[in-house]
């Protein structure tokens, strides 16, 4: 039996404090691919996400994606953190990866943001992916804001990427030419992610959105 550890979280972008400011790329790498984020999580704990999805292009995607992604703990030769997708009392298993690394969570979204560019623009995944992590070790925009956590206004920072801002292809994209990445993250949230969220065409083409919801601790 588990129990609300933290009560929910207000995930929220609010306006940022200062302006826009550039980012060296291996900064921005390392901001995202935090390590130790998952070293003071209690390895008896879980860390809810919401995930809510608007695919225009592939509406048949935003039943099937919309729902809850958990992140438990394992023990054995080394701690795994396991991801699982959970729907109207179904799961399905997304993996395990080394809980030293950091939270896995960052993977999966741009993962799952690859592929469905994939299923509902068309092109090579492999070109989208390579794009993806190109974008990932350049500058880019952060801004320094505040979110709210439990009802107390804490410090964020989020990054903003474009992968395919200077792409040759981007008119044939179907939209998904201006996609937008933005992770929010706060060391007061537990695993480091507040939300990160996928925009194509202003969320008007596709829109996906994991958002930190609770912790919640095993008796």
């Amino acid at each position: 039996m588990k129990k609300l550890l933290t009560g929910s979280l207000v995930a929220a972008l609010i306006a940022g404090i200062a302006a826009a400011t550039p980012l060296e790329g291996d900064k921005t790498y390392d901001m995202l691919f935090r390590n130790g984020t998952l070293d003071e999580v209690s390895r008896a704990a879980e860390l809810v996400y919401a995930r809510t999805v608007t695919n225009t292009l592939n509406p048949e995607a935003e039943d099937r994606d919309t729902g809850q992604i958990a992140l438990s703990f394992s023990e054995g030769q080394a701690t795994m953190a396991q991801l699982e997708f959970r729907k109207d009392e179904k799961y399905r298993k997304l993996g395990s990866f080394p809980a030293s690394v950091g939270n896995p969570m960052i993977m999966y979204f741009y993962e799952t943001v690859v592929r469905d560019m994939a299923e509902a623009a068309g092109g090579s995944p492999y070109y989208i992916r390579n794009r993806v992590k190109d974008s990932l070790i350049r500058t880019s925009d952060i801004i320094e804001g505040e979110g709210e956590v439990n009802g107390q206004t804490v410090p964020t920072r989020t990054i903003r990427i474009y992968p395919f801002r200077d792409d040759p292809n981007r008119d044939r994209m179907q939209g998904f030419g201006d996609l937008e990445l933005r992770v929010t993250m706060s060391d007061a949230v537990p695993g480091w992610y507040m939300s990160l969220v996928a925009e194509a065409s202003g969320g008007d083409v596709y829109r996906s959105e994991l958002k930190f919801d609770r912790l919640e601790l095993a008796e």
